[in-house]
């Protein structure tokens, strides 16, 4: 049996950097099943041959950015926990 491929719940980018939330389960230590989320924050650049890449590798210039897309991923995640039966869009995320 393969195990299904987790999909990202949602990508949050500005420029080259974004972040991406996924949606995990797992059992508790008395079996009941519960919900978690992890975010990755990643890069984009071109290298040398020109082909896409992706690091976790942040410069300093990407500071800002990388806060601003890590702050609408906690906002994305807190106002989700909190309304689980709502879908949630873009304009429901505001700083």
């Amino acid at each position: 049996m393969e195990k299904e491929k987790n999909m990202p719940e949602k990508k949050i980018s500005t420029g080259a950097i974004s972040a991406t939330i996924w949606q995990n389960e797992a059992k508790t230590q008395k079996g009941d099943s519960t919900v978690y989320r992890t975010v990755t924050l990643q890069r984009t650049y071109k290298d040398k041959d020109n082909k896409w890449q992706h690091t976790n590798s942040m410069r300093a210039n990407d500071l800002p950015k990388a806060a601003l897309v890590l702050n609408k991923a906690y906002e994305y995640i807190v106002l989700r926990d909190n309304n689980p039966q709502t879908e949630l869009s873009e304009e429901d995320i505001v700083i």
